[in-house]
């Protein structure tokens, strides 16, 4: 299986070029502000133990560098060369390995107590079918009574009134973001507009297939696994129907 699937005249192995995994770190903002990242790293190092961890979508290392640093052996599955490349600029290959491959389906070697997804990225994977084969790739690299951990957004569709295809879900000085949907499929592209005080304004756009937590423990499921705890966030605030998004893990059986 392989990531062809075409939303918004998008393919993701497309949209993470080099010019985007150059513009991806922020250091001390966004997400990698202090606030966001550390209680992330902080509840997978807690999950992980003392055993070690696989992070699909690795990306540039946002979370797998720091939680290396706390001592986690971390291994990497990516897609995108030019994002390995600029995760390379920070650890190198003894330190974090990583296997170029889709999420989905690429293997890599041993077996781990944790495989974690992080940032939404799990709606990257375009159909349902791939999002399956994402939850059974995970179990299969897992010990018995490993985690998935996946952090996922709630699809916001009580914000559109009959007729409307988007919602705008952050909007701050120099950045505007929106979603447009296609509830049929379950599609959605995101759209970030980033402008100055000229008249000049830079887009780009990610497509996504969303999830509802329903569906995802149902998915877990199918892979065998049993949803162990869910939260509003990485600090283990209360989930909620008024959350948008979640922090959901799921546990294997033991032996």
């Amino acid at each position: 299986m392989h990531l062809t699937t075409i939303v918004g005249g998008m393919r993701q192995e497309e949209i993470w070029d080099a010019e985007t995994a150059q513009r991806y770190d922020t250091p001390g903002t966004g997400m990698f502000a202090p606030e966001v990242l550390e209680p992330t790293v902080d509840r997978l190092a807690e999950l992980a133990g003392d055993g070690r961890a696989l992070e699909f979508a690795i990306g540039t290392g946002r979370v797998a560098v720091p939680l290396a640093e706390r001592g986690v052996p971390v291994t990497g599955i990516e897609l995108s060369a030019p994002m390995i490349d600029q995760l390379r600029t920070k650890v190198d290959e003894a330190t974090i390995p990583v296997i170029v491959g889709d999420m989905a389906t690429a293997v890599a070697p041993g077996t781990y107590s944790l495989v974690y997804l992080v940032f939404n990225t799990i709606s990257n994977l375009l159909t349902q079918a791939e999002q399956v084969a994402c939850f059974r790739n995970a179990a299969r690299h897992l010990t018995p009574g490993g985690r998935f951990v996946i952090e996922l957004w709630v699809p916001e569709l009580r914000k559109l009134p009959p007729g409307q295809q988007a919602t705008v879900w952050h909007a701050e000085p120099g950045y505007i973001g929106l979603d447009t949907y296609d509830v049929l499929r379950q599609h959605v592209v995101s759209h970030h507009f980033r402008f100055d005080e000229s008249r000049q304004a830079h887009l780009s756009r990610s497509p996504h297939r969303y999830i509802w937590p329903a569906e995802l423990d149902l998915m877990a499921q199918l892979a065998g696994f049993e949803l162990e705890s869910r939260h509003a966030d990485w600090a283990g605030a209360e989930f909620t129907a008024e959350s948008r998004s979640h922090v959901s893990v799921y546990r294997l059986p033991p032996d």
